[in-house]
């Protein structure tokens, strides 16, 4: 399926080793699961964003609740992935935007905030970073938006982050940027929670230049599939954890991972 062709790897390392232009050919990836209140907002909010150049791509994870037709209604590319799992989605996002440069990453509750979608590309398409992650932490949190285990999770997380990858890290926040060549040679493997801070640290690995932007953060609408339960939280929290330390000695193959590859 093409959404947004897709730069070679010799390109993109002289594009990196000259300072030059970053590729311009964007597009947003919505893993959704039953957003049905919140998509339409979503998909509306990035179209009015003349950088997104390569349009939206809402993932629907299994939903029961018409999630996929009303993001499709609302302008977006709308795939199927029946596999639940934030990681199943995301992938299945990613191969989709087969045309992509450039990969977004936000999800579909109305947390974060699709204006601050310039903000967070602006390093990648300077060529001053590869991975561009949004952080909540150095900006603005609306409160109830994230429980007491999911803030201390994610700051123990960025804690280890920093300790074992020498990365400053403060947040692990869903709203990012990555070229998708970069992205698919880090040959994601975790299909869950795990997913966003696999991506971080196998960048640090890789020796990817990472970025913190300043984003907002708003309550979500509708119920957390991951903070609305305490056992929820906690297995969210393990998965995040433990994979911050499973992959402290993975090393990148020389080229990208094929696409299609993995789970």
């Amino acid at each position: 399926m093409t959404v947004g062709g897709e730069q070679g790897l010799e390109g993109e390392e002289a594009r990196r080793s000259s300072g030059g232009a970053a590729p311009r050919r964007v597009t947003a990836v919505i893993p959704a699961l039953n957003e049905a209140p919140s998509i339409a907002g979503v998909v509306e909010g990035l179209h009015g964003a003349e950088v997104l150049s390569g349009g939206v791509v809402v993932v629907d994870n299994g939903s029961t609740d018409g999630t996929g037709d009303i993001a499709r209604r609302a302008g977006a590319c709308v795939v199927r992935e029946e596999r639940r799992g934030y990681g199943y989605a995301c992938r299945a996002g990613v191969l989709a935007a087969e045309d992509a440069d450039v990969i977004v990453l936000l999800d579909g509750d109305a947390a974060d905030d699709p204006g601050d979608l310039p903000r967070v590309l602006e390093p990648l398409l300077a060529g001053e970073a590869d991975l561009v992650v949004g952080s909540r932490a150095l900006g603005s949190r609306e409160r109830g938006s994230m429980t007491f285990q999911q803030v201390f999770g994610n700051g123990l997380a960025a804690l280890l982050m920093r300790n074992i990858y020498g990365v400053r890290v403060t947040d692990l926040g869903p709203f990012r940027a990555i070229c998708r060549r970069d992205l698919l040679a880090l040959e994601m493997r975790e299909m869950t929670y795990g997913w966003s801070v696999e991506m971080m640290v196998k960048a640090a690995r890789a020796g990817y230049r990472y970025r913190e932007v300043p984003v907002t953060y708003r309550r979500r609408i509708g119920v957390s599939k991951v903070g609305g339960t305490l056992l929820g939280s906690l297995r969210a929290g393990w998965c995040i954890i433990s994979t911050t330390v499973r992959y402290r000695r993975w090393e990148p193959q020389e080229s990208p991972a094929a696409v299609g590859a993995g789970p």
